[in-house]
């Protein structure tokens, strides 16, 4: 029996626990051994009878006097009532519906108990205690016998039929009975870093003998994968360095050309971005670059002009978005800087059953996917933008040399890595890589998650900064919110107003439940009631792709003044005229998301507001969305909603598959830089870690979990 045997092979699991223990992701012995506890409690202090107080929780033993199990009338329940004795007095004990109690706790045996002493209609009782049975009144805490009581107990994740109880009784069991536990961490690493061995850790972690102790575990487990994943990125950063890549020459005088017919001046950080961009992909080696920028701050033209490098040097780009509406509104803007650039720029989705190519003179030109996929395949479309259909459809490129994809967050992994892959033979240079990014990348994520890419950012505003008020307002203030919509209107500005749902939930009868506001329900009432002389439209994920089109285009022409939608704004969507946004259930969203919705309003540089609506009375709530009303600053709200929301928010736990353990260490930016100095220290040693085959096998087992690719 080791890590990686089937947790079958453990005693006492056969085929059905095996099931339960699959529904909590545990299929090896390794996993049983790391599903660690989320808790403990402190049972560590046995006391004699005399000296117990109401109210507390407590740990005892005694002999039983008495057992006995009592049914009520309706025997819809059972009560099972002890006596147990020690030298100092008797106390009674209850449990509820655990008749099978009296056949395990019988009269003149020893037991241990652990539970709260508390006050009850039947009198003063220690109710629903653990029980473990002992020898006699010897037994001290923290013998190595007790499990369940008298000592430092842990809490698991459990599912039905998989109780705490079980768990560490079984885990006792493999402990004991490996013969040996290979300590993947080199130790060099345990030594310079005080780390305490696996096997310690391991015993410390399920049956500590302090909580100091268990501290130190834990610390050590965060370690490790932090560890794991340091050497996962950095490894990743020396293969890419190592790569091959097309070394492209900067067209200096095409570049110099197209920024002075901009119709404004790029900002010091663009021109420092692009400059950082342009000299990457003059290298022999693949640049993996990540433009970080606030909402608002030319993310795209860096890209575009990046673009036009590309294919002035005789290669292809892909450009890919998270949704067809911001796809669409890079085709139409890449184009708008570059329509003089004499460039095909393509336009594909999965919803689409047409291309639309702007060609020279602002033409638009309408034919087939499988037009379209041959003319990307020979090379005649320079910059083909999409959604992931840039996958799905099997799009293959003649000469690929640059991806470009926006918020990579919001795609999964395998998505990314299949866009990368398929259009390269494995002996052929690898394209550039470009990542944008609206969100701020919080320092943490930034040495961690997306630590194998060089990072620009563009902290510089563009001339004319939005002024956006931004307002929490309290319940019965709803109708000065919807005044400050209709004013804005009447100036002939338009407004969004997002909802957290599609439609109402409905219970088990039919019927809806009081739940937060929906978007259907919305656009009837305020089309039938509130703003009944606007025009209202709606905007949603279930829409067809030509509905979702049309309602856009008639935004944009100013034939809707309110627009009521879901989420789907957040990202990229560009309406200057519009200058209020009123969020419904505000609270829903987490502070990054909802600094990116008031990236939507005031483009034009009017002055705008941005009314956030809780749906709930909740302090906590309303504080967290006071946080947004305080600053602008998008990289403050991200570090906020990191520790208020977790990392899963912004790496998309889902797509990258990292551990619960890991997730909550990605906050720790002592440990991270620690493991991240122990990372490279052992990558400088042999970058194929030839001489560390455990801490080899350990690492690909850990790119298996999380799927890091």
């Amino acid at each position: 029996m080791n890590f990686h045997s089937n947790v079958q092979e453990a005693p006492y699991i056969g085929p059905q626990y095996q099931k339960k223990l699959n529904k909590l992701g545990i299929k090896t012995i390794g996993d049983l051994l790391f599903h660690l506890p989320s808790r403990y409690e402190d049972f560590s202090k046995i006391s004699f009878i005399r000296d117990l107080k109401l109210n507390e929780v407590c740990c005892i033993k005694g002999r039983i006097i008495k057992i006995e199990n009592i049914y009520t009338r309706k025997k819809r329940f059972s009560l099972t009532e002890a006596v147990v004795s020690d030298q100092t007095g008797t106390i009674a004990l209850l449990w509820y519906n655990q008749s099978y109690l009296k056949t395990i706790i019988k009269e003149g045996e020893y037991f241990c108990f652990a539970g709260r002493f508390i006050l009850t209609d039947r009198g003063s009782y220690l109710v629903n205690p653990a029980y473990e049975k002992i020898r006699g009144m010897e037994i001290k805490s923290f013998d190595k016998k007790l499990m369940h009581t008298g000592r430092i107990v842990p809490i698991y994740p459990e599912t039905r039929g998989i109780s705490s109880r079980w768990l560490r009784f079984v885990i006792k069991i493999i402990l004991e009975r490996l013969e040996r536990i290979d300590d993947p961490i080199p130790q060099e690493v345990l030594k310079k870093y005080k780390l305490l061995s696996l096997e310690k850790s391991l015993w410390e972690v399920h049956f500590p003998l302090s909580f100091g102790n268990q501290k130190k575990a834990k610390e050590r487990f965060s370690f490790q994968e932090l560890f794991l994943l340091g050497l996962f990125v950095l490894s990743q950063r020396i293969k890419r360095i190592r790569a091959k890549s097309y070394p492209l020459e900067i067209k200096l005088k095409t570049i110099q050309g197209l920024i002075k017919s901009l119709p404004f001046k790029l900002t010091n950080a663009q021109k420092k971005s692009l400059w950082q961009i342009l000299k990457d992909m003059e290298k022999p080696r693949p640049m993996f670059r990540l433009l970080q920028g606030d909402v608002g701050s030319g993310k795209t033209i860096v890209g575009a002009i990046a673009s036009l490098n590309v294919v002035k040097s005789g290669g292809q780009v892909a450009f890919m978005a998270p949704t067809e509406i911001l796809a669409k509104q890079h085709f139409e803007t890449v184009h708008n800087f570059l329509k003089n650039s004499d460039l095909d720029i393509g336009l594909i989705t999965s919803k689409n059953d047409k291309f639309f190519s702007k060609k020279l003179k602002n033409q638009v030109v309408e034919i087939s996917k499988r037009k379209i996929v041959e003319k990307t395949k020979d090379g005649k479309i320079d910059i083909l933008i999409g959604t992931h259909s840039l996958i799905q459809e099997k799009v293959k490129f003649k000469n690929l040399l640059l991806i470009v994809v926006d918020e990579q967050h919001r795609f999964g992994v395998e998505q990314r890595a299949s866009l990368y892959k398929r259009n390269r033979a494995d002996k052929n240079p690898l394209p550039h890589f470009l990542s944008m990014t609206a969100t701020p990348i919080p320092r943490t994520l930034a040495l961690t998650v997306y630590g194998d890419l060089d990072i620009s950012i563009l902290d510089e505003m563009p001339k004319g900064q939005r002024m956006v008020n931004t307002i929490v307002v309290s319940a019965n203030k709803r109708n000065d919110a919807y005044e400050i919509v209709r004013d804005e209107i009447k100036k002939g500005r338009q407004a969004f107003i997002i909802c957290p749902r599609i439609e109402k939930k409905e219970d088990d009868f039919g019927q809806e439940v009081n739940d937060f506001k929906a978007v259907k329900e919305e656009h009837l009432k305020l089309s039938k009631k509130i703003f009944k002389e606007f025009n209202i439209g709606m905007l949603h994920g279930k829409m067809g792709s030509k509905e979702k089109e049309r309602t856009m285009k008639d935004f944009g022409q100013k034939k809707i003044d309110i627009l009521v939608s879901t989420s789907v704004v957040e990202v990229g969507i560009d309406m200057p005229n519009a200058t209020v946004m009123l969020v419904e259930g505000a609270e829903r969203f987490g502070l990054a998301q909802l600094h990116q919705f008031r990236g939507r309003i005031g483009r034009a540089g009017d002055e705008s507001y941005f009314l956030l609506l809780p749906q709930t009375r909740s302090k906590s709530a309303y504080r967290r969305l006071t946080a947004i009303a305080k600053t602008n600053d998008g990289l403050k709200l991200a570090e906020e909603d990191l520790k208020i929301r977790g990392p899963g928010d912004f790496v998309g736990k889902r797509q990258w598959g990292i551990p619960n353990l890991l997730m909550s260490s990605l906050l720790d930016i002592a440990l991270i830089e620690k493991t991240r100095e122990a990372a490279k220290e052992i990558l400088e040693k042999g970058y194929n870690l030839t001489n560390y085959p455990l801490l080899k096998k350990e690492l690909a087992r850990f790119k298996e979990i999380a799927h890091l690719e």
